[in-house]
């Protein structure tokens, strides 16, 4: 059978919103960081969500199929090649197996129901350090008691605090906003000292009248950061809550020292917030000076966001 060039000719001619809305979403996994963070710190907010420009790309290509747009099909593999370039490799499981220390990070929400049940899960992952944030005062001594027996060693600082089977040394707070929400300590393990910090950063949020409210966040990465440049040790580790994930501009003075253990050894995307439908991993456990072998998130918890965890190798 023979098609007449008109309808085969037709297939290049369909589609063209289609392949504009593609090269648009190519353009934009490309230059993201040239999205102008005024008003409303948008190109924060478009980052925290990077990841997902997936969708729209698979949007695209079915409606490329359903209007037979050879040009628009065409097109879509630079959106497509951006983006696996970009996030490919979090579609796969990265962990390896071995390392001497493992560290669990979690958020616990201060409205916790349940803080004995949070903390006893948290020991069952057998993680050499556990690293808590978002600590309410009077139920502390819940967590105390639940994490004693395997956790002889811990430090509460502010809202944040630290309980490890090894033993630790000069702990301090950190001063990166008005109220502690920071610590550094030094965990003594057999393979050697280990610089441990945990942080809780401001809040963000989305408003009509403000944009993305970040701007609280974004001077405590600088402080946090500044502390982490000035430290003499040759191992790090930094955990906790972060509001904003290792795409989002805001958080490169911590990603130009340390790396991400999840995107260097993580199982997926590792999505940390919300617990009931993670979209995004807010969570994040950075080292420098060691290698990240495993990094995964744990069940939900009694809290809003799912507890996160990694293997590193100190040798």
């Amino acid at each position: 059978m023979v098609v007449p060039v008109a309808r085969r000719s037709g297939v290049w001619r369909r589609g063209r919103v289609i392949a504009a809305f593609a090269v648009l979403t190519a353009l934009f996994l490309l230059a993201h960081p040239l999205v102008p963070n005024w008003p409303g710190n948008a190109g924060s907010l478009l980052e925290t969500f990077l990841p997902w420009t997936g969708v729209p790309i698979l949007l695209l290509l079915v409606a490329a199929l359903l209007r037979r747009s050879a040009l628009a099909l065409v097109v879509l593999l630079l959106p497509t090649v951006c983006w696996g370039a970009s996030f490919g490799g979090r579609l796969f499981d990265q962990r390896g197996t071995g390392g001497d220390f493992t560290v669990v990070s979690h958020n616990v929400n201060d409205e916790n129901p349940d803080p004995a049940g949070t903390a006893r899960a948290l020991a069952a992952s057998n993680a050499q350090v556990v690293a808590l944030e978002e600590l309410k005062r009077s139920e502390v001594p819940k967590y105390e008691d639940a994490l004693a027996a395997r956790y002889p060693h811990h430090t509460v600082q502010g809202t944040v605090g630290v309980w490890s089977t090894y033993p630790l040394r000069d702990t301090q707070p950190l001063e990166i906003m008005p109220w502690t929400r920071a610590l550094r300590t030094t965990v003594d393990t057999p393979q050697g000292p280990v610089a441990v910090f945990v942080a809780h950063l401001p809040s963000v949020r989305v408003r009509l009248d403000a944009g993305f409210t970040a701007d609280g966040r974004d001077a405590a990465v600088e402080r946090l950061a500044a502390y982490v440049a000035a430290d003499s040790a040759k191992k790090t580790v930094l955990v906790g809550d972060f509001n904003g994930t290792t795409d989002d501009r805001a958080l490169a003075p911590i990603t130009a020292r340390l790396r991400a253990a999840q995107d260097e050894a993580g199982d997926g995307f590792g999505f940390s917030w919300p617990a009931s439908l993670p979209l995004a991993r807010i969570d994040q456990i950075f080292v420098g000076g060691v290698r990240p072998v495993a990094a995964w998130t744990l069940p939900a918890t009694g809290s809003d966001h799912l507890p996160v965890a990694a293997t590193i190798a100190l040798g």
